[in-house]
Order: C-alpha cells, then sequence, then structure tokens
C-alpha cells in the first residue's frame, strides 16, 4: 500500500478592508447570516471563523446594519416632512407608540323605548293570573298510616331538647 502526499495548505481568511467593506454594505441592505457571507465573498464558515477571531468584522455589520437603518429611517421621515400621511401615520405607529381610535358602530333599527317597557312589565304583574288551591297534598297525606306513625315517633323523639346534667 502506497501512501501519497497531497498539499496542504490552511486556508487564512484575513479582515482586509476589501472584506469588511463587503460585509458593510451587505449589512447596511438588511443581508444577515449566509446571505451576508457569501454577498461580502466568503463562505458561511469562513465568515463565521472571521466573525469569531476578529472584532472589526462584528464592528463593520454593526455599522452597517445602523447606517441602513438611518437611511430608511430618513427617508420616511422626509416623506412625512413633505406631506405624506402614510409615511407620518407610520413613523407615528411604530416609533411613537400611537394607535388610532377604534370606532364602534351600533345601529338598531326601530326604537327602543325603557318607560314603554317598564308599562308592559307593569301591566303584566298585575294582570296577573292566579288559582287559588284549597288543599293541596302534603308530605303527611303522602305517607300511609303506618309511615305516619314512624315519622311522627321519630319527630317527636328527636323534638325534644336534650337534657342537660347540672352538679351542684
Amino acid at each position: 500500500m502506497t501512501f501519497y502526499s497531497l498539499p496542504f495548505t490552511p486556508e487564512r481568511v484575513e479582515a482586509t478592508e476589501a472584506r469588511l467593506e463587503a460585509i458593510y454594505e451587505a449589512a447596511k441592505y438588511g443581508l444577515k447570516g449566509d446571505s451576508l457571507a457569501l454577498r461580502a465573498g466568503l463562505t458561511p464558515a469562513q465568515y463565521r471563523r472571521l466573525h469569531e477571531f476578529d472584532p472589526l468584522v462584528e464592528m463593520a455589520e454593526m455599522k452597517g446594519r445602523a447606517d441602513g437603518e438611518f437611511n430608511a429611517a430618513k427617508t420616511l421621515y422626509d416623506a412625512a416632512a413633505e406631506g405624506d400621511a402614510t409615511a407620518a401615520l407610520n413613523i407615528l405607529k411604530h416609533q411613537h407608540g400611537w394607535v388610532s381610535k377604534q370606532a364602534v358602530e351600533v345601529s338598531i333599527e326601530g326604537q327602543i323605548s325603557v318607560i314603554a317597557a317598564l308599562e308592559k312589565a307593569q301591566r303584566r304583574v298585575i294582570e296577573a293570573q292566579y288559582a287559588e288551591v284549597e288543599s293541596a297534598p302534603t308530605p303527611s297525606t303522602l305517607l300511609t298510616d303506618q309511615q305516619k306513625d314512624l315519622v311522627d315517633g321519630y319527630a317527636l323523639d328527636n323534638a325534644r331538647a336534650p337534657e342537660k346534667s347540672t352538679d351542684v
């Protein structure tokens, strides 16, 4: 078995001025992660390695994001200052926490009179029909004579107050 020697040169990725500028531009347009790395001319693995070991890479990305956000905010602000109502409304909503009022519309067809409703209720109470019952069955009339004796005996036994003993 023969072993062949393969030439290996470790890849050195450095944060050159051109690479930092490319990272800045990509971040300025809102790119993130792998898209940012590829747009800057790096593989995602190279970008992560470079980002880990060189603080200037992180600074270039942060500065690019900040400048991109500033340009968008300035454009929106300028549009609002020139009279664009939609731009002004978006600034109020998203930057200043403004919320438009919620309008609720209720429409009822016909008229509702509280006084008339109360009068109708009063008439119903006055004109109520009732029937008087002369002899309604009671629980004791529903029981047989034997059951009555048992119930009455139980009631009498339990109706007495308990006796208290007093020692002097």
